[in-house]
């Protein structure tokens, strides 16, 4: 068994149990067992990090099913290979070859040396980030669970709320929607380039020398101000006088600003997504498309990924025959990569948009489901945004729901396996066939 199987099994195996805690009941508010496809559904939204629900979390499960759900965010945001790694390196156990190689390419080290201490540094910092995160969220609500609560659904980067509709009744607390953001933000950019920040900092404190940061770190931080900055824009152009129109001038700002930051990592949200422009929705589906970055919560292409395309277009552009970023040649192995991580995940959403209109033909016939509901149920189910036009999620038949499980795990899964399996075989071609041109475009 390769360890892609593994993980995927792995993963398999942690969301059944989920889901069979989930289903018990001293776990639901009721004390009744639950649904087996309700169960199920919350197991896969949960451990997939998405955060699509066909339940009200906080009327639903009691405080026990709640705390199980919280697990299970959190395992599913270290994913299952790095908790292994972590219990290992706890009891003195040595990482095998594949799997410090497995880590490396999920958190893009270059080198195996300190990977040990770097797997303890993840797991330590997500904790510090969520205590942080929580203290400053007990400022405003007054309550240590609901605090914990939700720091760590916006650290994870996922969509779970205690209250049914989402954040919409936080709309008038400027504070707590900024604490959210900060921390979506943080989660979504990914371990290593949190880790190279403070290794920086460190380093110019002990040393006096500059530090570095590497170019992972830099294109991570620059296309996220980028991508924050234009979305926010389209967001307050879109819903100024629409979804905004209810708010004061400075409510509209950073209600506009959380909106414009949910989209391409979390599924939380303030102003219903069903109300939004159509424009706003279609820049929703590009963030939630693009993500964040590797080695994060977030799904999606990943930002690197989008930042290598945009780069290449321009060379190609220029007529140059190598992609440089920031002074530095990308390796065309990572150009490639990019490409068959983008075509993936372009197959994958039309994958899962084809499945739920044959499950769901009948209903977008009769009109009870649209076509742009259920197009944008499948990227946000297979990136693992978690964020849905209505009750779209909760109206799908039974055969669309296990359709948006298999996305979410596969969406879960799908661009960092494609990237391992690409680097696990080099082969030579020892026959070289002779060229010829053909016409393209």
């Amino acid at each position: 068994m390769n360890r892609h199987t593994s993980i995927a099994l792995g993963f398999l195996v942690l969301i059944a149990i989920g889901a069979v805690l989930l289903a018990a009941p001293w776990a639901r508010a009721d004390g009744e067992w639950g649904g087996t496809l309700p169960s199920l559904f919350t197991a896969f939204s949960a451990v997939c990090v998405t955060g699509l629900t066909v339940v009200d979390i906080g009327s639903t499960y009691s405080f026990a099913g709640q705390i199980v759900l919280l697990v299970l965010v959190e395992i599913g945001c270290l994913g299952l290979m790095t908790c292994g790694t972590f219990l290992l390196i706890a009891i003195g156990r040595r990482l095998s070859l594949s799997r410090e190689f497995s880590l490396m390419n999920a958190y893009g080290v270059a080198q195996v040396q300190g990977l040990k201490g770097l797997i303890c540094w993840v797991v330590g910092s997500m904790m510090v980030v969520e205590f942080v995160g929580a203290v400053a969220l007990y400022v405003h609500l007054g309550d240590v669970y609901q605090s914990v609560f939700y720091s760590i659904m916006g650290f994870c980067n996922a969509g779970f709320s205690l209250r049914s509709d989402s954040l919409a009744s936080f709309s008038g607390s400027p504070y707590f929607l900024c604490v959210m953001a900060i921390e979506t933000i943080i989660g979504g950019m990914g371990f290593l380039v949190i880790y190279n920040l403070c290794t920086y900092r460190f380093l110019r404190r002990t040393s006096g020398g500059r530090g570095r940061l590497s170019l992972h770190t830099r294109i991570v931080l620059r296309f996220t101000l980028w991508l924050l900055v234009a979305s926010f824009l389209a967001v307050l152009v879109s819903e100024w006088n629409g979804a905004l129109a209810q708010f004061s001038f400075s409510k509209k700002l950073v209600v506009g600003f959380y909106q414009a930051v949910t989209p391409r990592t979390c599924g939380f949200s303030v102003t219903p997504t069903e109300s939004l422009n159509p424009l706003t929705r279609l820049v929703y589906g590009f963030l939630m498309f693009v993500g964040g970055g590797p080695g994060s919560a977030a799904a999606g292409m990943k930002i690197t990924t989008f930042a290598v395309l945009v780069y290449t277009l321009v060379a190609m552009c220029r007529g140059e025959q190598e992609t440089v970023i920031s002074k530095r040649a990308v390796p065309t192995a990572v150009v490639r990569e990019s490409i068959v991580i983008v075509m993936a995940l372009i197959v994958f959403v039309l994958v899962v948009l084809g499945a739920l209109l044959v499950t769901e033909g009948e209903a977008v016939k009769s009109g009870a489901v649209a076509f742009d509901a259920l197009f944008f149920e499948a990227v946000s189910a297979i990136t693992t945004t978690g964020l849905s036009v209505g009750s779209t999620t909760a109206d799908l038949s039974a055969h669309g729901k296990y359709v948006i499980m298999a996305a979410m795990f596969v969406g879960r899964l799908g661009a960092l396996t494609v990237v391992m399996m690409i680097g696990e075989r080099e082969t030579t071609r020892r026959v070289h066939y002779p060229t010829e041109e053909l016409v393209v475009g």
